[in-house]
């Protein structure tokens, strides 16, 4: 290397890397308002006075925007740790958000960060999160010959908590990898058994560990996973690689759901550890001149600005990062319509730049994108008003109306047959618009609300759309009540798996999974939110219906589809035409196979409080392979003849038939 670079550094990779050829550590920081910038090095035992420390000169230490400088083996000495501390101007960063020297800073390329004994986000030297300098000896992980998955037909998403997945201690894991990386591990063959084909894990982005929040959406490192989830923090890296490499051998996406809205430095009252120290006009969304505070649309007290080039790169470079360095298939983004909002908080919904940029990415050409398509700000961009044109989302008008309907409200049959069809009037899949039905995520519940158990026992406050059949919570449930709830889960499941589009459920509803009606545990790590994995054996036959459920689907193609149904879906009612009234709660639908070289299915749904006989207007023979109204092992199984053409539908519940 040149003389000159291996003393003033490089202005790339952003961060701190090991230059094997020098000796050195590179570092480059971004910032398009610091004034100036110091390095300082820190060993494992004093991690107040460093053993290095450097001011960096703009006339060398500079290109551009990024300050940058080349620390060799021999200066860093023994050095674990380093930390980044900057200046800027008030008058254009903003008073009481950017620091005067002083402030120890994470750098926001760092790939790992180390958390003393008595951290506090933002605190003085020897409280602050430093980063970690990278080995000196780095060390190739094996990522096996398993080829990555890339699921079509049979995509089945699984939103999955890392620690409450396996961190009840009836998990049937060791208790050293009890809620960690390593117990999604150990819990592989119950997936694929299960039939899921993706996990979407909940946040692994590093996180504040005293937020208070135990689900991950304090973001404070976007290149580290969470060490809490690691047997020790220095494997994490290492373990979650191990996490993925194993899913990917099982046939397994991994889909992880990434924060980019926000960070945990919060609103003009929070702490300085980054990004709002660092360059806060640049990385987030501000208000006033100087600025004076932030705009807050995903409720946590500041938002990114992804309309900043600095913001689109630190997004572009992670994804990056968990694509090529960790193996990752997805990202499911957090409130994601931050992410079209221009810099005075209004939706730029023609040329927004991120996604423009993530289109034409090639290291992110095969990466699947889902979005949670709103915010906290009231934006609400679901559909074609959504600008990442090809990504998946999620569907809430799935959710509450399928809610609604196995509820027994009037009125819902036209849009449910529109949600059972794909959702054609979000995602048009005319010749214009060419839209596709998989991406509509369907789902009933997710992490954010209830369990579906939760939602056919408790009323709550209302919020949830929830119906408690008759009775709140378990404790005075009678018997019937309590077979009126499994039979609404399996309306729930067998709804939501003969729809066309993308089904996502949430872990431990294949068994019932329950919070006992708390559907806000953001801040709740115990046994509350934990799997009960006691269930699996106290509602085996639910277990036994999922399971069968998801292989019936996985069996048929006609199902779920590229595109819609259309000449190939016949819509019905109990005696022909679909009622479509107000007053109606029931729908039946045949999908045609002949096209896909498939059976033909007939789905009769009856979402009324009485039985109701539903005339087959299609002639067969048909076999029954579902009926939710029946008890396991009568509710799925074995095809059986079906006699004659009327079949009585039990109260609440969904007949489902093939051709022979």
């Amino acid at each position: 290397m040149d003389t000159w670079r291996a003393i003033e550094g490089t202005p790339f990779p952003l961060g701190c890397t090991w230059v094997p050829a020098d000796r050195a550590y590179n570092f480059a920081i971004l910032s398009t308002t610091a004034t100036a910038i110091r390095l300082r090095l820190f060993a494992e035992g004093d991690l107040v006075n460093p053993v290095f420390a450097l001011n960096l000169d703009p006339l060398t230490n500079k290109s551009d925007n990024t300050w940058h400088c080349r620390v060799s083996a021999a200066a860093a000495g023994k050095a674990r740790y380093y930390s980044l501390q900057a200046d800027s101007d008030p008058a254009v960063t903003g008073a009481g958000t950017l620091f005067t020297l002083g402030t120890e800073l994470l750098d926001p390329y760092a790939r790992e960060v180390f958390f003393p004994p008595n951290f506090r986000l933002g605190g003085p030297p020897g409280q602050a999160a430093l980063s970690v300098l990278p080995s000196q000896n780095p060390v190739t992980f094996d990522w096996g010959n398993a080829p990555w998955p890339l699921r079509g037909a049979d995509l089945l998403i699984y939103e999955l908590h890392v620690r409450g997945f396996t961190k009840n201690p009836n998990s049937g894991v060791s208790s050293d990898h009890a809620g960690t990386y390593l117990g999604v591990i150990d819990k592989i063959p119950y997936l694929q058994q299960l039939g899921i084909t993706a996990v979407e894990l909940m946040p692994v982005f590093c996180f504040d560990p005293l937020s208070g929040g135990s689900w991950g959406y304090m973001p404070i490192s976007v290149f580290y996973p969470h060490p809490a989830y690691a047997t020790a923090p220095e494997r994490a890296v290492d373990e979650f690689r191990q996490m993925v490499r194993a899913l990917h051998e099982a046939g397994i996406e991994v889909i992880l759901d990434v924060v980019f809205n926000h960070t945990a430095e919060g609103n003009q009252q929070g702490p300085a550890y980054g990004l709002k120290a660092l360059d806060n006009t640049g990385y987030y969304l501000t208000t006033g001149t100087p600025p004076r505070g932030y705009h807050d649309y995903s409720g946590c007290g500041n938002s990114l600005d992804a309309s900043s080039p600095i913001t689109r790169r630190l997004i572009l470079d992670a994804l990056r990062y968990w694509v090529s360095e960790m193996h990752v298939d997805g990202f499911r983004f957090d409130l994601a319509a931050v992410l079209a909002r221009s810099p005075d908080g209004s939706f730029d919904l023609t040329t927004p730049p991120i996604f423009a940029e993530l289109a034409s990415d090639p290291e992110l050409a095969d990466t699947r994108f889902i979005a949670e398509p709103w915010d906290a700000g009231g934006g609400y961009l679901i559909g074609r008003d959504f600008p990442g044109l090809n990504w998946m989302q999620w569907n809430d008008h799935y959710r509450g109306q399928l809610r609604g309907f196995v509820r027994g409200d009037m009125g819902l049959v036209p849009s449910v047959m529109t949600r059972l069809y794909g959702s054609d009037d979000l995602f048009p899949g005319d010749a214009v618009s060419a839209r596709h039905p998989w991406q509509s995520v369907n789902y009933i519940v997710s992490h954010d609300g209830y369990t579906l158990y939760d939602q056919v026992a408790y009323n709550g406050d209302g919020s949830q759309s929830s119906w408690n059949c008759g009775v709140e919570g378990d404790a005075n449930a009678t018997a019937d009540v309590l077979v009126l709830r499994r039979r609404q889960v399996r309306n729930f499941l067998t709804l939501l798996l003969m729809s066309n589009g993308t089904p996502m459920i949430r872990m431990g509803d294949e068994f019932l999974q329950t919070q006992g009606g708390n559907a806000n545990p953001y801040n709740i790590d115990d046994v509350t939110t934990w799997l009960d994995w006691s269930k699996v054996t106290a509602n085996v036959e639910m277990l036994r219906f999922a399971r069968m459920l998801i292989a019936f689907r996985n069996n048929h193609s006609v199902i779920c589809r590229s595109r819609f149904w259309r000449n190939d879906v016949s819509w019905y009612g109990p005696a022909g035409r679909p009622d479509l009234s107000t007053v109606s709660h029931t729908i039946a639908y045949v999908i045609h196979g002949a096209s896909v070289e498939d059976k033909d299915i007939y789905v009769m749904a009856n979402m009324y409080w009485q039985d109701v006989s539903f005339t087959m207007q299609e002639s067969g023979p048909w076999n029954r392979v579902i009926d939710t109204g029946r008890v396991s092992p009568d509710d799925i199984g074995a095809p059986v003849p079906m006699l004659g053409p009327t079949v009585l539908v039990g109260a609440r519940s969904v007949v489902v038939a093939v051709s022979t």
